[in-house]
């Protein structure tokens, strides 16, 4: 048997390393080629535009994230702390980001989301199901944290959790205009107050 190609993944992987640090309208499908050391007539084998490809950037992009939401938002820990697990993680991975590379590229699909807001529709109605799914995910570990105390009566509704994960993308956002990622040291205290009646008094702790 002849060696399998891996064209098409080093094409997903070029693209979404290129529209993650530059932009949807930034990136074109030569250069998408050239990273990916692929010729161009091979890519419309693959794919037949540049959109097509972007979805499967976000598909495959939020199938590992998912992965990481699902296993930080599940356990025998009471589900407030599961939450700031999950918040002390993604918050992590900007800061490893910056600490790499000098910058704060953000969220992919938050990035894409600002940015194609009012065209691409086939890529928008991906987008919209990944941060569906997410505040889906957010509002089942909501509902456990009423039931295990930690989390206010009230504050498990899907509206609260989508409020959650606007507050997350929020911040990223905002950190990555600042270009740094101090900010986001605040993120878990006011995710925290969405949540629960009576925050902690000391917030620096994060506790």
């Amino acid at each position: 048997m002849g060696r399998t190609s891996t064209a098409r993944d080093r094409l997903r992987d070029s693209a979404c390393e290129l529209l993650h640090t530059r932009g949807y309208a930034a990136v074109g499908v030569a250069e998408i080629c050239v990273r990916a050391d692929v010729r161009k007539g091979s890519f419309y084998h693959f794919f037949e535009s540049k959109q097509a490809l972007t979805i499967e950037v976000i598909d495959t992009h939020w199938q590992a994230q998912r992965t990481g939401w699902r296993e930080l938002l599940t356990g025998p820990e009471p589900a407030l702390e599961r939450l700031q697990r999950l918040i002390a993680w993604l918050v992590e991975t900007q800061r490893q980001g910056w600490q790499e590379t000098g910058r704060v590229d953000g969220c992919l699909l938050g990035n894409l989301a600002i940015e194609l807001s009012n065209q691409e529709a086939a890529v928008q109605q991906r987008l919209t199901a990944a941060f569906a799914e997410q505040a889906e995910l957010v509002h089942a570990a909501l509902a456990d944290g009423v039931r295990d105390g930690s989390v206010a009566p009230g504050y498990a509704d899907r509206a609260t959790a989508r409020a959650v994960v606007a507050q997350i993308e929020g911040a990223v956002l905002l950190a990555k205009l600042a270009g740094g990622v101090g900010s986001l040291d605040d993120l878990w205290p006011h995710v925290r107050r969405l949540v629960t009646v009576d925050p902690p008094t000391d917030e620096s702790t994060g506790s």
